[in-house]
């Protein structure tokens, strides 16, 4: 296991709250950059610290190898001048109840700090001319002693254990030849929940669609259409997806609720009264509508549904 510190002052909003860190690959000008490259030097399991504005306010774990990626589009204007060729590396991050000011332990702190590519300078002020900085594990285990959270590994697991068909899926995916590499890991890591799938989709829904619930540790990024029934690229389609709350995906993917292109809440009539009442949904809800695409993919879901309840019977 290795630590990271990345700055990322500009992009932080989008990338740990959607899970992910993304870099161009090299600078505007067309130079390598060290930091950007040790976006491929990142391994799964790796700790990486979240720094920005003058403090470490989230945390996270590496969850996958980088692969090619362009500049997400949630950037919009940031970033102009960046290359739009970039590495994706997807991490699943926790906010800390307690940011941590590392100006305020630079004793502590600037001793560990590496002698080259250093993610802040002397005076303890962020170097923005480093994005993602290789640092020791003895500045690392510092870090984690000053936040005040343990040892993070042992703490974030953010991976839901995969059911017996994703791991089927994952199977026939390894063992693909007549798709890219970089696409087999990605779709991997969707089948899983995590990687650029769910990050697309978070970029655009930063809650549940139907609870409201923001932290995205909780969260699912559910496929409108269903993966058996997708090609591969509407299965990293971020239209194909909605950011539920895990007991609202459970019934969004059992074709037990739907929504009309305007949001409406559609039930199923098998879904019982003591299910929506117990868990608090609101059968006149609206998730606020859906963009051309999701309404495309809606479509079919709605279909399923009813196809469900015919097939079902009284």
């Amino acid at each position: 296991m290795a630590y990271w510190w990345v700055n990322h002052k500009q992009t932080r909003h989008y990338e740990v709250g959607g899970d992910y860190l993304w870099s161009p690959v090299r600078n505007a000008n067309g130079t390598r950059n060290a930091s950007y490259d040790n976006m491929r030097l990142a391994s799964p399991g790796d700790i990486v610290f979240s720094y920005a504005h003058g403090l470490i306010g989230a945390v996270g774990i590496v969850m996958g190898r980088a692969s090619p990626c362009p500049k997400p589009t949630e950037f919009g204007k940031v970033g102009d001048y960046w290359n739009q060729d970039g590495h994706f590396l997807p991490v699943a991050f926790r906010e800390l109840k307690q940011p941590l000011k590392p100006k305020a332990h630079l004793s502590l702190i600037a001793r560990l700090l590496p002698a080259t590519h250093s993610p802040i300078r002397p005076d303890g002020n962020g170097n923005q001319r480093i994005y993602l900085a290789s640092i020791s594990i003895v500045l690392g285990k510092l870090l984690e002693d000053l936040a005040g959270v343990g040892s993070i590994e042992t703490q974030l697991d953010p991976v839901a254990i995969p059911s017996m068909e994703q791991i089927e899926d994952i199977h026939q995916l390894e063992k693909r030849t007549d798709i890219p590499e970089t696409q087999r890991l990605q779709l991997i890591q969707a089948r899983v929940g995590q990687g650029l799938f769910r990050a697309l989709v978070m970029g655009r829904d930063r809650r549940c669609r139907m609870t409201g619930v923001k932290d995205h540790r909780l969260l699912r990024a559910s496929h409108i259409k269903p993966w058996r029934l997708a090609n591969n690229a509407e299965r990293l389609d971020s239209d194909n997806g909605l950011i539920l709350s895990p007991h609202i995906d459970v019934l969004f993917d059992q074709r037990l609720i739907s929504f009309e292109n305007n949001g409406d809440l559609i039930v199923a009539p098998q879904l019982s009264s003591e299910v929506l009442t117990r868990w608090h949904i609101d059968p006149n809800a609206n998730i606020n509508g859906l963009t051309g695409r999701q309404a495309r993919y809606m479509e079919s879901h709605r279909d399923a549904l009813r196809h469900r309840g015919r097939t079902m019977g009284p």
